[in-house]
């Protein structure tokens, strides 16, 4: 039972890679998003959709940019935001998975910015140190905590159900910023967007390689 429903993880994983997306203008915030949550994000959201038009996700992002960090880390696009901080909220209607192929079951969950300790066990991720965690919304209601790596690590555990947190990579785009939803090299569909007047990029669909 458990190898036939891998499977079925990973063969829609694939075909989500062929298909065609596009974004499209939200709806209002669930009412189940905490008042507190809601009343930093955006009111309209962005929906991406699927190649048969059925809604992959909903994000809502916040309004206002991120409060400055006191300290500035190394090799993070994203510069001066704190570990931590509360990027934006998302729902899944139907499972999802993130790029590695962890399952991210139907919900709402928060999105926090991030960025995984150089300590080696890391090594070859991705280019930056930039993520978006992705927390159960019931567990995580406050959008002024700025909870540490490994608390962070723990909700997001808790929500996948697994010893992998379920994160988005992310980086903080200059120059070549689009904004839009689309395809970036063989495997990943990026959205570009602003969050509180930032030019952000973040992998919603794809594949990790090795």
């Amino acid at each position: 039972m458990q190898i036939r429903t891998f499977t079925s993880i990973v063969l829609l994983a694939a075909a989500s890679l062929q298909a065609q997306y596009k974004t499209e203008a939200g709806a209002a915030m669930p009412a189940t998003v905490p008042a507190a949550v809601a009343g930093v994000l955006e009111k309209q959201g962005t929906k991406i959709l699927g190649a048969n038009g059925q809604v992959v996700a909903e994000l809502w992002f916040r309004a206002a940019a991120p409060p400055a960090a006191a300290q500035k880390e190394d090799s993070v696009t994203w510069a001066g935001v704190a570990h931590g901080t509360l990027i934006g909220v998302a729902h899944f209607p139907a499972r999802f998975a993130d790029r590695r192929g962890n399952p991210i079951n139907p919900g709402l969950y928060t999105l926090r910015f991030s960025f995984y300790p150089v300590n080696g066990d890391h090594q070859g991720v991705a280019p930056q140190r930039d993520f978006l965690v992705l927390s159960k919304i019931e567990d995580d209601g406050d959008p002024s905590a700025t909870p540490a790596y490994e608390a962070l690590m723990g909700l997001s555990k808790k929500a996948a159900g697994a010893p992998h947190p379920l994160v988005l990579s992310m980086w903080k785009e200059d120059a070549a910023f689009k904004p839009g939803f689309e395809k970036m090299g063989e495997n990943d569909w990026v959205l570009q967007v602003k969050i509180g007047g930032a030019p952000v990029a973040i992998i919603l669909v794809g594949k990790a390689e090795g």
